[in-house]
């Protein structure tokens, strides 16, 4: 038999690639599904929307601002309106949605007492009596907040695009009770705005009473601060003391000149005193007398001390002079200051006392604007439509759930179909089992009908020109064109686990080689199980066996049984106490097969599952070809990659591969009946089954 590497056996299956037509056939073979399950969404849809749905209408109510004020009186708000920008109307949009608004509506429509809105009022549901049976306390009150936000729940608010209008949407069981909710809120929202603005005033009347009784004590104590200020000084006016500033002015000039004559006083004695000759006394005296004086003599220096003296006089008057101008000076600065002081400071308190009669005229202004708009608040909304009563309803949209159920159940039934074909782990074309594992796949044999394996006998012997037997001589050309040159005489038939029809392929294999003229020898190589004979129950079995003649118990013709029907000479497996593995690795079984070669012209032996024990990988060393049965949609890819590595660990080949039982009917239902149309309509066929 040839040998190979195990980088021969199969090919590479990691495909991750999406096979959009394999998906398709998926999808067309799973339609019903698909169909039966949009058809159920469908009816439970209808059964919702037309039998178990409430009917739900709703009222809208619209409510514009008011940009436009009547101003009844020239007076200036203490609250100023709303001037339409986006941000205050979103505010608006949340105040219409407030939990404050709402509680005021739900005191004035009593809605704690609505069934509707207050959950206790409700009769309980049959999930929450089953509840209430298993120690789950039914609700009995509700509290205001719930019934609040239940009718949170059944409102919506929007400005409509590009406008000062809002509509106030309610939803309600009953249309008259969604109208009549939509025009309180509609109400109560303007009656708050007005509520507002009255608060606001009220609170600042208040406000403004005590400030003004506080500024008017504060300008009191102003005033009396002044005049107390102007009782204790004695204060000119501010004329009086700009003409002692100019006062003060002429006197430092004239000090200025009295230091200028002074000076010249001084220097003029000094300069007399200098003198020492008549001359030098002559013309410093610069006297008109002292000239006519004769120089040197008595008249003449008397009139010089004369002349000396009047000037040492005029020296000291002019320093007096400016020692008292320089007196006056000081005295009159100390007052100027002492008055500049005085007057700044009743300056400050006169401002100050100015600013308090200011700041109190202008808040006892406010004060009678303020008293004067009590009663007279006007709300920045009015109702611009009241709400209709609706006559139809808004839900349930039957339309739309309808077709939400035929969309959600088309893709719930779409998610099955690939969640089950994800899930299967079979082959169910050649072309996946041959990309799987890189071995080709010699034949593909239908389900063979019957109710047990004898008439499944009966079937190929009668039947053949049917589909089953046509694919089986398929497989047979198939088989025998494996090895061109050197072509397989002997043949093993096995599987990955039982039930695959390796049996069934092996018999069926035998008596369509018989067919061509051919002598053929069927070997039941699973001793352990012997199901081989469950096929000739009504033949005559010898009672010996392949463990008799290979241990010499036997002759080769006494365990040969020869269906005259059949053309094939079979050899019954039996039980041993020696262990099957042992049996057949012996050299009789060696030297058994060597003499079977000679006597026949194919023979093929049955062995038993490569997964369950070895016996098939030790038989198979005596074969020409290994055939593998791969039964169709039901041996798991991981099964038939085990087995085939179980014959790599021994370096044999698997000539090819025989997928097995197709059931032509759910063939079609997958969308690969076109595959097999060669071997007849699969759909047509009897009962199904048989075991191998």
């Amino acid at each position: 038999m040839n040998r190979i590497t195990m980088a021969d056996v199969r090919a590479d299956g990691t495909d991750d690639t999406i096979d959009l037509a394999q998906l398709f056939q998926s999808l067309r073979a799973g339609w019903r599904v698909i169909a039966a399950v949009t058809v159920l969404m469908i009816s439970l849809g209808l059964i919702y929307a037309y039998g178990l749905a409430t009917p739900i209408y709703t009222a809208q109510s619209m409510v514009v601002l008011d940009t436009r004020k009547n101003q009844v009186v020239d007076l200036q708000g203490v609250m100023s309106g709303i001037t339409g920008d986006s941000a205050e109307l979103n505010t608006e949009v949340e105040v219409l949605k407030s939990r404050g608004l709402a509680e005021k509506v739900v005191e004035e429509m009593n809605l704690t007492a609505d069934p509707e809105f207050n959950a206790a009022l409700r009769t309980p549901s049959l999930l929450a009596r089953l509840k209430g049976l298993f120690g789950a306390q039914i609700q009995t009150e509700t509290s205001k907040a719930k019934v609040v936000d239940a009718l949170l729940d059944h409102l919506s608010v929007r400005n409509v695009t590009s406008s000062y209008v809002f509509e106030i949407a309610v939803q309600s069981e009953d249309p008259q009770k969604a109208a009549m909710i939509a025009d309180a809120i509609a109400k109560r929202y303007i009656l708050n705005q007005i509520e507002v603005k009255f608060d606001a005033t009220e609170q600042a009347t208040a406000w403004l009473t005590n400030r003004v009784a506080e500024l008017k004590s504060d300008l009191e104590v102003a005033e009396e601060k002044v005049k107390s200020f102007n009782s204790a000084t004695t204060l000119v006016s501010p004329e009086m003391l700009t003409s002692l500033e100019v006062q003060l002015k002429d006197i430092r000039e004239r000090i200025e000149q009295g230091k200028a004559q002074e000076a010249a006083a001084q220097a003029r004695v000094a300069q007399l005193r200098a003198a020492d000759t008549p001359e030098a006394k002559l013309a410093a005296a610069q006297d008109v007398v002292l000239t006519r004086q004769e120089p040197g003599s008595g008249e003449f220096d008397t009139r010089f001390a004369q002349v000396l003296a009047r000037a040492e006089l005029d020296a000291a008057r002019a320093s007096d002079q400016r020692a008292a101008l320089e007196r006056s000076l000081e005295t009159m600065s100390r007052q100027i200051a002492t008055q500049g002081d005085d007057m700044i400071q009743l300056q400050q308190l006169a401002r100050e006392a100015e600013a308090s009669r200011t700041l109190y005229e202008y808040f006892l202004g406010r004060l009678k604007e303020t008293s004067a708009q009590q009663g007279i608040q006007q709300a920045d909304s009015r109702v611009l439509s009241m709400a209709v009563i609706p006559s139809v309803p808004t839900a349930p949209r039957k339309s739309l759930i309808v077709a939400m159920c035929v969309a959600l159940g088309f893709l719930v039934g779409v998610g099955l179909v690939i969640a089950r074909e994800a899930l299967s782990s079979g082959f169910r074309t050649a072309r996946q089992l041959e990309e799987e594992t890189g071995v080709v796949v010699m034949g593909q044999i239908p389900v063979i009908p019957g109710a047990d394996r004898s008439e499944i006998l009966s079937y190929l012997a009668s039947k053949t020109s049917s589909a089953a037997v046509e694919a089986v001589r398929n497989l047979r050309t198939s088989v025998l064109l494996s090895n061109v040159d050197h072509p397989p005489q002997v043949i093993v038939s096995t599987s990955s686990v039982p039930g695959e029809g390796k049996t069934t392929n092996s018999l069926a294999l035998a008596m369509n080689l018989v067919g061509i003229g051919k002598s053929v020898l069927l070997i039941e190589g699973d001793i352990r199980r012997n199901t081989l004979g469950q096929y000739f129950m009504s033949q005559a079995q010898t009672g010996k066996g392949l463990v008799s003649v290979l241990s010499g118990e036997a002759e080769l013709e006494e365990a040969i049984l020869r269906p005259a029907e059949l053309g094939i000479s079979v050899i019954m497996g039996e039980r041993s106490a020696i262990n099957a593995a042992d049996v057949f690795m012996s050299d009789a079984w060696h030297e058994f097969i060597t003499k079977m070669r000679s006597l026949y012209d194919y023979i093929i032996i049955d062995t038993p599952p490569v997964l369950v024990v070895p016996d098939a990988r030790i038989i198979a060393q005596e074969a020409d070809a290994v055939v593998f049965s791969v039964k169709w949609n039901a041996t798991s890819h991981g099964q038939v990659r085990e087995a085939l590595q179980m014959f790599e660990t021994v370096q044999l080949k698997v000539a090819g591969l025989v997928l097995s039982q197709i059931d032509g009917a759910q063939m079609k239902r997958y969308g690969y009946g076109g595959t097999y149309g060669g071997y007849g309509a699969y759909s047509t066929y009897g009962s199904k089954y048989y075991n191998g």
